[in-house]
């Protein structure tokens, strides 16, 4: 992997000395607190429905299941210690616990490195609530702000963006090594992506979602769905910052 880095954030060497390799903690929830998940997810106002990308996205706003609540936040500061949230704010200026996806198409490649380069990103979080689904974390690090990578020059073209939307680039592929994907992993995990859009990127690893598990990692690891998908998926993701 080539040392070239995008050097966008202003803390770099501060990120660096917190990253770490992702890691699956398994049997984190039970069942019933999984359908508490569930409920909540019910119950909370659609935040964006993207219908061309065919997703569903709901901020978890605070007070509406305090135990719940309590319970993330715990097991979370138990595994990573002291963090901040950071996910996008309601209308008040309130912080979200986090944001569920119901998913009916994979997730592009991209990296949630947040949209202010003066913080101290940490780490992410993802608790798939439904079974069947993957996600694909790379080896490879993007120290800019929160960017999906793509080739697709209508997608590069979009400029006016609104809060919380990722800057469109393909300034990975001048950042990493030019080496081909491995074909292999693309048949396996990846047919949804163009493979030309993956040059220079490394599997670091593959999270085959469970029930009850939670995927901790680097909010600077460039990641994206695998291809597998049976209909629909939901998960929680949640975004930390020192």
């Amino acid at each position: 992997m080539s040392d070239k880095i995008n050097k966008d954030h202003e803390k770099i060497d501060e990120i660096k000395r917190l990253e770490s390799k992702p890691k699956i903690l398994k049997n984190l929830f039970s069942k019933n607190e999984i359908n508490d998940f569930l409920d909540l997810y019910k119950k909370l106002p659609t935040t964006v429905h993207n219908k061309k990308q065919n997703v569903i996205k709901k901020r978890w706003l605070k007070n509406f299941n305090k135990d719940l609540e309590d319970k993330f936040t715990r097991r979370l500061q138990n595994e990573i210690g002291d963090f901040r949230l950071d996910n996008l704010k309601t209308e008040t200026g309130e912080d979200n616990f986090g944001l569920f996806q119901e998913s009916y198409n994979p997730i592009g490649l991209h990296v949630d490195a947040g949209f202010n380069s003066k913080e101290v990103i940490y780490k992410q979080t993802l608790v798939p609530l439904t079974s069947i689904g993957s996600t694909v974390i790379f080896k490879n690090k993007f120290y800019g702000n929160s960017t999906n990578f793509t080739m697709d020059e209508n997608e590069l073209k979009k400029t006016k963006l609104n809060y919380g939307q990722n800057i469109r680039s393909k300034e990975h592929l001048s950042i990493f090594d030019k080496k081909p994907f491995k074909v292999e992993d693309y048949n396996k995990y990846l047919k949804h992506e163009n493979i030309e859009n993956l040059a220079g990127l490394e599997i670091e690893m593959v999270f085959e979602w469970e029930i009850g598990s939670m995927l901790i990692f680097d909010r600077t690891n460039l990641h994206c769905s695998s291809d597998k998908i049976e209909g629909k998926k939901i998960g929680l993701t949640t975004f930390t910052k020192k």
